[in-house]
């Protein structure tokens, strides 16, 4: 899983304060101050994120994002990010999904699963388990 004393950080892009509030509470119970925990209102703001986190040498251990975002979709956003970040596991939230979203983030290697909302905490927990434990 993660490496012992190496700064580990999960990100978390939705343009709803709400939601990002809400998963970061979930992420604080599952995970503890183990890692740091990222957000974002915007996949533009996220990219910055994931710019700074590197340039700080933290680890990137999972990208979570919404899909419907304005400026840039959720699985545009997961795409770029596979460019640079292919290992990255990355979860894809949303409470609609288009079909050709799906299609265009489907064979995306490093996407673990969708996760509609609402969701329930176990599944979050479980995904968010599993997909550390990949790392």
């Amino acid at each position: 899983m993660m490496k012992k004393n190496q700064k580990v950080a999960v990100l978390c892009v939705d343009d709803e304060s709400m939601i990002l509030t809400s998963l970061k509470k979930q992420l604080r119970q599952i995970l503890g101050n183990q890692i740091v925990l990222e957000t974002a209102d915007s996949a533009l703001e996220g990219l910055e994120i994931i710019e700074e986190l590197q340039e700080d040498g933290i680890e990137i251990a999972l990208i979570i994002s919404d899909w419907l975002m304005p400026e840039m979709k959720g699985d545009e956003f997961l795409n770029k990010v596979h460019e640079s970040l292919p290992q990255v596991p990355k979860l894809l939230l949303s409470g609609q999904v288009d079909k050709q979203a799906i299609e265009r983030i489907q064979d995306l290697p490093s996407l673990n699963t969708i996760l509609y909302k609402p969701w329930q905490e176990q599944e979050l927990q479980k995904i968010i388990l599993d997909s550390l434990e990949k790392k």
